[in-house]
């Protein structure tokens, strides 16, 4: 099978491709480079350097001609979209809206559409949350992400052009960026490599539903033969703390010695978040495999290397 991948050559895209060329697809990548990198891009996949929002991005579709496309590129900075919602509206929806009509035009038959979970809910008045939990987003980011659900069923009905959604938690392990906006087990891992004190922000109690990269990627190969139309949670179902991640990431970094500094909390985060995926399981025959612990472990001794290195 045909695959495209947008926003292949980052954290979770990249490890997606690994995983649709070890089943025999053959496999091609977009990606604007803007916080991905070409080395995460595997040397059997076709690179195209293109934003999603361009006008070009129909000539990439021209080339490979895919017959799926697994969507990730996008906007992810939840604080960043609450000081600029346009800026991550013009990415998330209107850029969304170039591929899929890249996607029509071109006759596409599915996509799997990676959606957030952790953001879309808002606080929720009952964990862990399930597909018919009310969507109340507290960020730009959850609406511009939750949007998109609703454009992918408006193109199934109007045009036959099939999806998957899958609701992702917090995604995990090597490849994702230390310096970025998300990821706080690999900041906290980089920071204490480097003998500094990782922030916290809040008072520890915060909580978040980690799942490793790796079992999100199997997710998205299920999905290109199951789950037609489905939106599926993904997530092991478990809250765990700041304060958790950060004594799990301190035992597998081996500093005994630190402690967090601890900052006020920011604008447009939940307070609590995991997520139920029965329901995945029951129609993607999707489980997670990885806990959080080996997880964890798996993270430091890539970041461990990348540090020597």
């Amino acid at each position: 099978m045909r695959v495209l991948v947008t926003g292949g050559a980052g954290f979770i895209g990249s490890h997606i491709c690994d995983r649709l060329l070890a089943k025999g697809h053959d496999v091609a990548v977009v990606d604007n480079l803007s916080t991905g990198r070409r080395e995460h891009v595997p040397e059997e996949a076709l690179f195209f350097h293109t934003d999603i929002q361009d006008a070009s991005l129909q000539d990439t579709f021209g080339v490979f001609a895919p017959q799926v496309v697994c969507h990730l590129a996008a906007h992810i900075d939840v604080r960043h979209s609450v000081f600029d919602p346009v800026a991550d509206a013009r990415v998330n929806v209107l850029g969304t809206l170039n591929l899929l009509e890249c996607c029509r035009r071109a006759g596409v038959a599915k996509v799997i559409y990676s959606g957030t979970g952790g953001a879309m809910f808002g606080e929720p008045s009952y964990l862990p949350v399930d597909e018919h939990h009310p969507v109340n987003p507290v960020s730009p980011y959850g609406v511009s992400k939750h949007t998109v659900e609703h454009y992918l069923f408006t193109y199934k009905t109007i045009h036959g052009l099939d999806f998957t959604v899958l609701r992702y938690p917090n995604v995990y392990g090597p490849r994702q960026d230390p310096n970025g906006e998300a990821g706080v087990v690999a900041i906290f891992t980089v920071t204490m490599l480097r003998g500094a004190r990782p922030t916290i922000f809040g008072d520890g109690t915060k909580t978040r539903d980690y799942c490793y990269v790796s079992d999100i990627a199997g997710a998205n190969v299920l999905a290109l033969e199951r789950g037609s139309g489905g939106l599926y949670n993904l997530g092991r179902g478990l809250q765990v703390t700041d304060r958790q991640v950060f004594e799990t990431v301190r035992a597998a970094v081996g500093a005994a010695d630190l402690e967090p500094v601890y900052a006020p909390e920011r604008p447009g985060e939940v307070r609590h978040v995991a997520l139920d995926a029965r329901l995945a399981a029951r129609e993607l025959n999707w489980s997670w495999q990885i806990d959080f612990e080996n997880g964890v472990a798996n993270a430091v001794a890539y970041y461990r290397e990348q540090h020597a290195a």
